[in-house]
């Protein structure tokens, strides 16, 4: 039976393509006022229009923000703070992979500052609101390869950056943040839990390179692409499932600091999360 979220609002970054854009048709169709936030607008509109059209509910806003930027991470609470009166959901999908290593305008490697830092820092500035509308709940999105060590003196790549495993590093450590946060927070009424979505064809894995991969998997590259190609949305749809099911589904009521798999069941979280000395380095990178 279809969960319903009439008179509920959710909260989807990186909500204009892939799997973002799939969870928010899911929960559009369940009838949720659904925000989805994007880089560009051209892009934003086409997916908002899509979603409406697709999942036959008009409740869809564009909100656009580069999260790589803490100054557009702010901005983008303080819009949703200003034009909403509550969010029940917020889930942080939005994600980066790329092939070179870089700095933000903060000083921050790319994929920590967009993987780790923005769903770290959005979550912090809209836990108030998040609280008002409790129970509420925090879905953040986990990626790559997840069973990765973490070393806590290199956690920006400074000396081991290669693409998909500094990337699964990033969402490891995201998931260490989720993992503290949600003890952190226990008793609030706003309950934080990761989804692992697994592989889908997005314009994330379309953009990746043989030299993006750890040198044991570059000879699987074929089997990768062909996996990879276009399909239209399907794998990003299977994708979705656990995200929607971690944002509505009645099971998780008052369920908090837990991991999911593709299949939406729970698992033992991996043993590099649970490194009590990671997660209380990240406050450190978020700007105050």
């Amino acid at each position: 039976m279809t969960t319903q979220l009439h008179d509920k609002t959710v909260l989807i970054t990186g909500g204009t393509g892939g799997i973002g854009q799939q969870t928010a048709l899911g929960l559009a169709r369940s009838g949720a006022h659904v925000i989805i936030t994007g880089r560009d607008r051209a892009r934003g509109e086409a997916a908002r229009t899509a979603i409406i059209q697709a999942g036959g509910n008009p409740q869809v806003d564009l909100l656009l923000g580069d999260l790589s930027s803490q100054a557009e991470v702010r901005r983008l609470a303080a819009a949703v703070g200003a034009r909403y009166k509550r969010l029940d959901v917020l889930i942080n999908n939005a994600g980066l992979l790329e092939a070179t290593r870089r700095l933000t305008v903060d000083g921050v490697e790319a994929h920590f500052a967009v993987n780790v830092v923005a769903p770290f820092l959005l979550t912090q500035l809209l836990f108030g609101l998040l609280q008002h509308s409790a129970p509420a709940r925090v879905v953040n999105l986990s990626g790559g390869m997840p069973q990765v060590q973490l070393d806590r003196s290199d956690l920006q790549a400074e000396r081991s950056f290669r693409g998909l495993s500094t990337y699964s590093k990033a969402k490891a450590a995201m998931m260490a943040m989720s993992y503290e946060y949600a003890q952190r927070v226990a008793g609030s009424g706003v309950a934080i839990n990761v989804a692992y979505p697994g592989g889908a064809s997005t314009a994330m894995t379309g953009a990746m390179t043989p030299e993006m991969l750890p040198p044991a998997l570059r000879l699987a590259w074929p089997i990768f692409r062909l996996l990879m190609r276009d399909d239209r949305g399907l794998s990003a749809t299977k994708a979705a499932r656990s995200s929607v099911f971690l944002a509505a589904s009645p099971e998780l009521a008052g369920v908090s600091g837990h991991y999911y798999d593709t299949n939406s069941k729970r698992v033992a979280w991996p043993k590099a999360v649970l490194d009590p000395e990671i997660a209380p380095q990240f406050g450190s990178y978020a700007r105050q």
